[in-house]
């Protein structure tokens, strides 16, 4: 996601993105040790989409 579309998410909204963003990684790591991913920079992206997230719900605390 771009920062335009984080920054009109809502606190929640966050929150439950970042935590299906997580499961989606455990099950993708967990699935990439067992059969190769075809693409595992998928793995990387959403690891960097997660951080995104994560900065942005900071940042929101910090300002409330």
């Amino acid at each position: 996601m771009k920062k335009e579309d984080l920054s009109k998410l809502s606190v929640e909204d966050l929150k439950k993105q970042i935590a299906s963003a997580t499961e989606a990684l455990g099950k993708m790591k967990i699935g990439h040790t067992v059969t190769p991913l075809e693409n595992p920079i998928v793995i990387r992206n959403n690891r960097k989409a997660i951080a995104r997230l994560n900065t942005e719900l900071t940042k929101r605390q910090n300002q409330a």
